[in-house]
């Protein structure tokens, strides 16, 4: 059986708070963009991604 190494160096506190701002971000985006868009644009998003991944949805 192969054997392999992997070495972790820890990420700097810049490396991690620029991580965590743009999650946080992200998240917020994503939560207030749900949350102030139509639900016939939420629905249709939805519609048109599982069209994209190949799920039949109706």
């Amino acid at each position: 059986m192969a054997r392999t190494n992997t070495i972790s160096s820890p990420l700097s506190l810049s490396d991690r708070l620029v991580a965590g701002i743009f999650a946080a971000a992200l998240g917020a985006f994503l939560v207030f963009g749900a949350g102030f868009a139509h639900s016939n644009v939420l629905h249709d998003t939805a519609h048109d991604v599982r069209h994209a991944n190949g799920f039949p949805c109706h």
